[in-house]
């Protein structure tokens, strides 16, 4: 019985954690991109966003609710995490915009986490009454396990997606420099070369018959 309570638990600990979407962005100069999600009264709504590149590596953002009222809003913000209850139903629009660059377009990794607001009150109760004490603590675990897992989830996300990014600028920095190096071996042997033929036909002796 115990060992069915435990897969219960992780069951839905699992169900919370796999409402977490993961985007990476590319956003040119003077581009805004907007993402959504359809979510329930009393439903939370967690948005985390890095920028990985670009510029002075910073966004402005800003998540509106289904009324078109502005929740929260930065400018120029390199990284954000932001968690909100939905007051009603509908769609939470959450919008990435890089118009303060006119030229730099910049890289975003961002995440758009979505918590049930009955995943948790139905982990409360696997056999015993709401009230229980042994239930309430349970759900209070579970609740904490997938707020941990989630983070986690969050963490390896924007770990994974800046050694990428990091791998793809050493690849491109290592070819220019291997490509500055060689182009500069060249330059010196044809400098060398050149002088050794300019001083040779300087000093050579010419004969008049």
């Amino acid at each position: 019985m115990k060992c069915l309570s435990n897969l219960s638990t992780l069951f839905i600990v699992l169900s919370v954690v796999q409402l977490t979407t993961g985007y990476f962005l590319h956003l040119d100069a003077n581009e805004e991109q907007c993402f959504f999600e359809r979510v329930k009264t009393s439903d939370r709504l967690g948005f985390i966003f890095e920028v990985a590149e670009g510029g002075f590596v910073d966004i402005s953002y800003t998540i509106t609710g289904p009324t078109g009222e502005v929740l929260s809003k930065g400018e120029r913000e390199t990284s954000g995490k932001q968690t909100l209850v939905a007051t009603m139903d509908g769609v939470y629009n959450f919008c990435l915009s890089n118009k303060m660059s006119t030229m730099t377009p910049k890289t975003i990794v961002f995440t758009i986490e979505v918590i049930e607001a009955g995943a948790v009150h139905n982990a409360q109760q696997p056999g015993a009454d709401a009230g229980d004490a042994d239930s309430q603590k349970l759900g209070e675990m579970i609740n904490e396990l997938s707020s941990s897992l989630t983070s986690v989830l969050h963490e390896l996300a924007f770990i994974t997606s800046r050694s990428k990014i990091h791998h793809l600028i050493n690849q491109n920095t290592n070819f220019k420099v291997t490509a500055w190096a060689v182009f500069e071996a060249v330059l010196l042997v044809s400098l060398t070369l050149g002088q050794i033929f300019y001083l040779k036909r300087f000093f050579e002796v010419r004969r008049v018959v």
